[in-house]
């Protein structure tokens, strides 16, 4: 099956999380989102692209998809599957949905203001989105943009790093208001386990001195909706001129 060119991009982070710096970004991510994904309450909820990634396992809504332009078997996911020929045009209806996580796809995507558009259309007022993505100004963003230039890039070569402000920026437009962030990965670009392991006292000084020079970050965002107001409850209950029976219940209940 031929694949859409912004399709064969996110396809090559697959085979680059299996390797040591992927692990390395999947848990702290994983870690991530499970902590933000499991007070996050409603009916619907959405994971697009990147099976890799079980963004939605700690969520606790009765409804929860995949949604991703072809169907992959061998990624072991537990999420239904909903086919889109285009992650830029979603099979869903507007304001559908209660939650959708966007685990590296902006960066991948041709049209990542495409995206994000039809994400804004497909939430509910208050809806939440959740963003991954390769944070530009770290030492990986720095070794990616040298590896591009000596042929050398340390991560699948077609992907667009975006900053935190820019994105802040695009999501304003939107009427998304960013609520959290998060940066992590704070080891150099290695490429071995052993290496890895050696910088992993780098997880805490990176926290403390250097928070925004993570290698990856993660955005939590509220979908706001202009003009609408909470409508608080009735203080006032009129007053019924008779009484009225009042059903306990709407289900019958055999007797045992």
């Amino acid at each position: 099956m031929d694949h859409l060119p912004s399709e064969k991009c996110i396809i090559a982070l697959g085979p680059w999380l299996d390797s040591a710096a992927g692990a390395y970004v999947l848990a702290w991510e994983q870690s991530c989102l499970d902590a933000l994904t499991a007070d996050i309450f409603g009916f619907n909820a959405m994971q697009i692209g990147l099976p890799q990634i079980n963004a939605l396992s700690a969520n606790r809504m009765p409804n929860k998809w995949l949604a991703d332009t072809h169907v992959d078997l061998a990624s072991g996911t537990r999420l239904a599957v909903a086919i889109a020929h285009d992650l830029a045009e979603l099979p869903f209806a507007s304001q559908s949905l209660d939650l959708v996580v966007l685990p590296h796809v902006l960066e991948f995507s041709r049209e990542p203001h495409q995206v994000l558009r039809e994400v804004e259309r497909v939430l509910r007022p208050e809806g939440r989105l959740i963003i991954c993505g390769f944070n530009s100004a770290s030492l990986w963003g720095a070794r990616q943009m040298a590896g591009r230039l000596s042929g050398s890039a340390f991560l699948p070569r077609d992907g667009e790093f975006i900053s935190m402000p820019r994105l802040k920026d695009w999501l304003e437009l939107l009427n998304m208001e960013v609520d959290q962030g998060y940066f992590g990965c704070y080891a150099p670009p290695c490429r071995t386990e052993k290496w890895l392991e050696r910088f992993a006292f780098m997880e805490k000084i990176g926290q403390r001195w250097w928070p925004y020079l993570g290698a990856v970050y993660v955005v939590h965002a509220i979908k706001r909706v202009k003009g609408m107001h909470l409508i608080g409850p009735a203080w006032r209950r009129p007053v019924a001129s008779s009484a009225r029976a009042v059903p306990a219940t709407n289900k019958a209940h055999k007797k045992k």
